[in-house]
């Protein structure tokens, strides 16, 4: 009984350039799902912890979420408890993301360096 991995083994052919392109499609559009949805939950907090208009919570949030660090500072003290769980839960979400985008290269670059040379994989 084999097991199923996400990754194709040592011993097995490295796969095509064209397959690695849809794997790494795949990696990018969960990537930006993640983003997006952290996304959301940022502008919904800033709207309703500080009552900002969507342009003013799209820009704390997208700014949080892009390491940059908040526009303004927060007026309530709610607003402050949440813009501070909020940035870190986007310090974890940027490198989660960072890792996963980097994840599929990684992974072709160590099974090129281990592939066999006389399996054909090349």
């Amino acid at each position: 009984m084999t097991k199923k991995t996400l990754f194709e083994r040592r011993h097995v052919a490295l796969l095509s350039r064209r397959k690695f392109l849809w794997r790494m499609a795949r990696y990018c559009a969960v990537a930006g799902a993640i983003g997006v949805v952290s996304l959301l939950i940022g502008m919904l907090g800033y709207r309703h912890f500080e009552g900002q208009r969507w342009p003013e919570a799209f820009v704390n949030a997208a700014m949080l979420l892009g390491a940059m660090g908040p526009v303004g500072e927060p007026g309530t003290d709610a607003g402050k408890i949440f813009a501070g769980c909020y940035a870190l839960y986007c310090g974890l979400i940027f490198l989660f993301i960072a890792g996963l985008l980097v994840t599929p290269i990684a992974h072709r670059l160590l099974h090129m360096f281990h592939a066999d040379p006389d399996d054909g994989s090349s």
